[in-house]
């Protein structure tokens, strides 16, 4: 593959609710500070569902999703200092933004005042439409495009870029750590990773769920406590035990019922996103001096601290492996819970 080819194979729904289908979508030439990403992985995070089925507003198609990406450089632009072809690479949620805000200063590209540029479904600088990792190749800017160490299997390294980060960033904030009580709601694609990274950073960790269905798995993933919310008993037996709770699922949760289970001065952190507005009772907020909070993926360098930190402790994600022509078929299945605990696509079945 070289700079004059821009035409690649990949999937894409062509309008919102309709299925995926094989297409070809284009690629800019690689640029002075640009590296040719040959994709060898892509996850399949539930906000590609939401944004393929215009959940979250008005979508861009034909869209390709897909923002966990990992793969090797196959080409580098003159100018390129950070990788040479041959290293082992990924792509997050965004591929670009203002660099010149407070936010991109400090790191926080993720929360770029101007707006990042999404890796899909967005407009880059020039006008043009993204398209994500369910292709076979992407052109990105080196200083988007992250090392991913040799300690973890690039298949179960893809979803870190989102559910890996999107839980990493929360609890780093948070601090996490020896002596902090922190309580994962879901155990899905997002919660698994947050089960994993909270007792590998020492803290007592607990997952709450609908049911006791997953409880094995949580506790070999690193729980040290599992509970069912649909007991009634879970919310007053923990009332007031938890510093922080990262609340991981899409659907509208009672946090009123939640905030009960922190102790005096804690956070609940939300980094699910419902589709619809909820309803909020501020007085079990103001009781206890306690905090509601959101977070959302993290910088480049906080995402690269994260696989530095997951390579180090051998984490990676629980992955089942899927073909791109059963992509249509994992999202009903992601809808319905039925993944443990990331689909990842061969992207050389595309």
């Amino acid at each position: 593959m070289t700079t004059n080819v821009t035409l690649v194979p990949a999937y894409a729904a062509p309008a919102a609710n309709a299925p995926l289908e094989r297409t070809t979508v284009p690629r800019r030439p690689v640029g002075e500070h640009d590296v040719l990403i040959e994709i060898k992985y892509a996850g399949i995070c539930h906000s590609d569902i939401h944004q393929a089925r215009d959940g979250w507003g008005e979508g861009i198609y034909p869209m390709v999703p897909g923002h966990e990406i990992a793969g090797v450089v196959a080409e580098v632009g003159p100018g390129v200092t950070r990788y040479t072809v041959g290293d082992r690479v990924g792509v997050g949620c965004f591929v670009d933004s203002c660099r010149e805000c407070a936010n991109c200063l400090e790191g926080l590209e993720q929360y770029c005042t101007g707006g990042s540029t999404g890796t899909y479904n967005a407009l880059d600088k020039n006008g043009e439409p993204t398209y994500g990792g369910y292709s076979t190749h992407v052109v990105v800017d080196e200083n988007y495009t992250l090392r991913i160490p040799e300690g973890i299997a690039l298949d179960e390294a893809a979803p870190l870029l989102c559910a890996g980060i999107t839980l990493y960033s929360p609890l780093a904030h948070w601090n996490a750590g020896p002596g902090k009580k922190v309580a994962i709601v879901g155990l899905g694609g997002l919660g698994h990773m947050g089960v994993k990274i909270a007792h590998a950073l020492g803290a007592e960790v607990t997952v709450l769920s609908q049911s006791l269905r997953k409880r094995e798995d949580g506790l070999k993933l690193g729980a040290d406590h599992y509970h069912a919310t649909s007991d009634p008993k879970t919310f007053t037996e923990l009332a007031g035990s938890f510093d922080l709770i990262i609340s991981t699922v899409s659907a509208p949760i009672d946090f009123a019922a939640y905030l009960g289970l922190l102790r005096t001065g804690g956070a609940l952190v939300n980094v699910g996103a419902p589709e619809e507005p909820i309803s909020l009772n501020l007085f079990p907020l103001m009781m206890g001096r306690k905090t509601l909070a959101g977070s959302a993926i993290g910088g480049i360098a906080e995402t690269q601290e994260m696989l530095d930190f997951c390579a180090e402790h051998g984490l990676g994600a629980e992955i089942e492996l899927i073909r791109a022509d059963q992509i249509n078929e994992a999202y009903e299945r992601v809808l319905a819970s039925d993944v443990r605990y990331r689909f990842v696509i061969d992207t050389s079945t595309i």
